[in-house]
């Protein structure tokens, strides 16, 4: 995978709060799992303006590369604080056990 592609997905996660590679965006996702992530996040309080989306279906380098950049086979995938978090199931866990909230607080 070329470097300019990571180096992309690192500024984005590392330049911003709330990162989530998605297919689709947060008004039109393109697929459930990339809308359930959504749906968690907007559940967890996390302002419109203060989420970051890619949508991969855009660019096929960030859609392949995102896979290799945190080593997770599937998308979506989200980042807060530039720490890879995990894709829509550990998100509905974390958001059910109080952890996802107490992560993203703040990042209003």
């Amino acid at each position: 995978m070329d470097q300019n592609t990571q180096q992309r997905i690192d500024d984005l996660v590392k330049q911003n709060d709330v990162v989530l590679f998605m297919k689709g965006n947060a008004s039109f996702p393109m697929c459930g799992f990339s809308g359930r992530a959504i749906q968690i996040l907007k559940a967890c309080g996390v302002e419109p303006r203060a989420l970051t989306t890619v949508n991969v279906l855009e660019d096929e380098a960030v859609r392949q590369g995102i896979k290799e950049y945190s080593n997770w086979p599937t998308i979506p995938q989200l980042y807060v604080k530039g720490e890879f978090i995990g894709g829509s199931d550990i998100m509905m866990e974390m958001y059910e056990s109080g952890e996802l909230q107490q992560l993203v607080a703040g990042q209003g």
